[in-house]
């Protein structure tokens, strides 16, 4: 335990909400989500509905499992199917929020996910209890108590092993409750898989699997300089992670400001498109989405990516298109629109459409305005004021404040999707300026 002698001893907790929206859902039904066979999907079940959440009584006895296809839910007469509602969803975090604040200061809190956050109770728990494990069993009562919510809480000395305590330990106990220290590492973290590892996804596991590396305690036992060599700065933070080692501090996350590569927004659409008008409404649709958020970032973009999955046959996927195309560096709708069709009209086969998703790279500060020889500069300052006072008008108001023409088309899917709210709407950010609060 000497080589842990100089790092940091705080008292982090990640709290996790089972099964939150179909807890929440079995909730406002009166019924009880531990034993409730409920699932909270979007879209048709038999062609492109999604599992958004499951209860544990609907994972146990239908093997049902978060983000399946509805094609995949089997069918039980005992089974609650409830569409999403993210603005109660909201409520309740913004509910669960307000208790975390009972017992840490607001910057000793981080909302990882609308379901999950890690809380810091190293400078406050002596204020409420004993000791951090007594303070998290009364958050974890209290929210039950107030919400009807089952929670799992990781305690742990850091960021990293509350979060592996709790997806390893703590969710798998009767009590909803795990404890580590630096002691545990060894024991309980090196046996574990590369890719049950928070941050280890499957791709990154076969790479490391090249290197004979399988296990946590293969990585930590590996040569650093030989992970650093194949993965960069990366490499040497999957090493020090393999040792328990995190020396962040949920209080000086705001120094902390990450440098933005890309933009990007996609949507699952409402149903399959077949037709090659209706897709470029939606296109044209996303590259207002897009410009109004370079601009609110007093960016752009000089790099411009297009995917398209299609639809789903007889329970299969089909192929997809993903293609990107170098253009000059802006922030206008009306030429990013024009880039965008330019590649769906050069590489669509025709295949029936369902998701879009789209993108733009090799971002930059605002320069100055640039003209063009082959178009009229009176024109492109034109332009260039009304995509301005569109975006002022927006970000002071709300997408729906004003709009393109193109958006009261058929097949058209802004003004529908600038009422929803939540992730998982799909990209909504720069439909509506003013976030829910």
């Amino acid at each position: 335990m000497l080589y842990y002698q100089d790092e940091p001893l705080h008292h982090v907790f990640c709290l996790d909400v089972k099964s939150f929206y179909a807890s929440v859902e079995c909730l406002a039904r009166g019924l009880d989500p531990m034993t409730t066979m409920l699932v909270v999907m979007s879209g048709d079940r038999n062609t492109s509905g999604l599992v958004l959440s499951a209860s544990p009584a609907a994972k146990k006895r239908l093997g049902v499992s978060n983000v399946c296809r509805g094609f995949d839910v089997p069918k039980h007469p005992e089974l609650v199917i409830a569409p999403p509602r993210m603005k109660l969803y909201m409520t309740y975090h913004k509910k669960i929020l307000t208790i975390f604040k009972r017992y840490m200061a607001d910057e000793d809190i981080h909302v990882y996910s609308i379901d999950e956050q890690f809380g810091d109770l190293t400078k406050s728990y002596h204020l409420f209890g004993e000791s951090p494990e007594e303070v998290c069993h009364m958050i974890q009562q209290e929210i039950f108590l107030e919400l009807g919510l089952y929670t799992t809480i990781g305690l742990s000395v850091n960021v990293l092993l509350a979060k592996v305590c709790m997806d390893v330990e703590a969710k798998k106990n009767a009590g909803m409750f795990a404890h580590w220290g630096y002691e545990d590492v060894k024991t309980k973290m090196w046996p574990l898989k590369l890719s049950e590892f928070w941050g280890i996804g499957k791709r990154m596991e076969l790479r490391l699997n090249q290197l004979g590396l399988y296990t946590i305690g293969d990585l930590a036992l590996s040569n650093p300089f030989l992970l650093k060599t194949q993965f960069g700065v990366m490499g040497l933070q999957y090493y020090m992670h393999a040792w328990g080692i995190d020396r962040s501090v949920l209080a000086e996350k705001e120094n902390y400001q990450p440098k933005e590569k890309s933009l990007g927004n996609s949507q699952v659409l409402p149903r399959g498109y077949t037709s090659a008008g209706k897709i470029q409404v939606v296109l044209a649709e996303m590259c207002v989405q897009l410009a109004q958020r370079l601009r609110t970032k007093q960016v752009e973009g000089s790099v411009l990516s297009l995917h398209m999955q299609y639809a789903y046959e007889d329970g299969k996927r089909r192929s997809s298109l993903s293609h990107q195309i170098k253009i000059p560096p802006t922030n206008h709708s009306k030429r990013l629109t024009q880039y965008v069709h330019r590649l769906f009209q050069k590489y669509w086969n025709h295949t029936e459409v369902r998701t879009i998703s789209l993108y733009i790279g090799k971002l930059q500060p605002v320069s100055a305005f640039q003209l063009s020889l082959f178009e009229d500069p009176d024109l492109l300052i034109r332009e260039e004021a009304i995509d301005q006072t569109i975006s002022e008008i927006r970000s002071r108001y709300s997408f729906t404040s004003i709009f393109y023409a193109h958006s009261l088309l058929e097949g058209a899917t802004a003004l529908r999707r600038a009422t929803l709210v939540g992730g998982h709407a799909g990209g909504m950010d720069g439909l509506d300026c003013k976030s829910y609060e």
